[in-house]
């Protein structure tokens, strides 16, 4: 069955839906030796090319998610001119696909970032329209007067837009630092920061804790990873809109227990 190119290939876990888009428009993306365009259809039978590299658009037969704790000073690009970390050398090897980041976090903003082999799932997550929360700490340095809490969630007016907390909260500090937990749904570049300078405050910390249903939690160091649960699945797929199916189990194999030698 034949449907759009973009969608295709991001449920073959080749990227995000927006990702593949930009490589077809600019001429990257062939199927069946024709260089292909945007509105284009294509079915798992079709060879398609990107980039003059042959590619599977086979499904991955079990889409994957990971949880990911980004530490402070890794990039959010599969490779970097400057040659700093990146978060993608970090993540376990596929046989088959490749991981597709659900959003970035900025070099100094540590914390939560979710990975998946479904380009679909990623795709619907990241999409303005399922305005899903994202929650982060920060830490401000200043003192923060209640007007500037409630012009923030009132709407503050950005270079591109207008921009506002869902809440806050303060969670503690003391001295100049202090601690807040915000939420907001969108996922504009440094949005959250740009909101506290927007009221000449600096943040001096900045890490993410909740990505839609998904929270980091408190076992998961940073610089590691780990598999969500089923439980987790099936969350994140019912936010994103879409039906998780459940792994069948593995086959058991039961052995003949060994015979034992008997002693004449």
């Amino acid at each position: 069955m034949s449907e759009r190119l973009q969608k295709l290939l991001a449920h073959a876990g080749l990227g995000s839906r927006r990702e593949i888009e930009t490589w077809i428009a600019a001429g990257e993306v062939s199927v069946n030796g024709q260089v292909a365009k945007l509105g284009d259809q294509a079915s798992p039978t079709d060879v398609i090319m990107v980039r003059g590299k042959l590619v599977s658009s086979a499904a991955p037969e079990v889409a994957r998610v990971i949880a990911y704790h980004k530490p402070e000073g890794e990039v959010c690009t599969r490779s970097d001119p400057e040659g700093r970390d990146t978060v993608f050398t970090h993540l376990p090897v596929l046989r088959q696909g490749r991981w597709v980041a659900v959003g970035r976090l900025d070099l100094n903003t540590s914390g939560l970032l979710l990975f998946t082999t479904d380009g679909e799932l990623a795709n619907r997550l990241m999409h303005p329209s399922q305005e899903l929360e994202r929650e982060y700490a920060v830490r401000v340095l200043g003192e923060v007067t209640p007007a500037q809490l409630q012009a923030m969630q009132q709407g503050v007016t950005l270079e591109d837009g207008i921009a506002a907390f869902d809440r806050i909260t303060p969670a503690g500090g003391s001295g100049a630092n202090q601690w807040f937990h915000v939420v907001l749904r969108e996922g504009r570049n440094r949005e959250v920061r740009r909101l506290w300078e927007s009221q000449e405050l600096m943040v001096s910390r900045l890490m993410r804790l909740r990505y839609g249903p998904i929270s980091l939690g408190t076992g998961l160091h940073s610089g590691r990873w780990r598999e969500l649960e089923p439980a987790e699945m099936k969350q994140l797929y019912a936010a994103a809109g879409l039906k998780w199916q459940r792994p069948a189990k593995p086959t058991r194999v039961i052995r003949p227990p060994r015979s034992r030698r008997r002693s004449d």
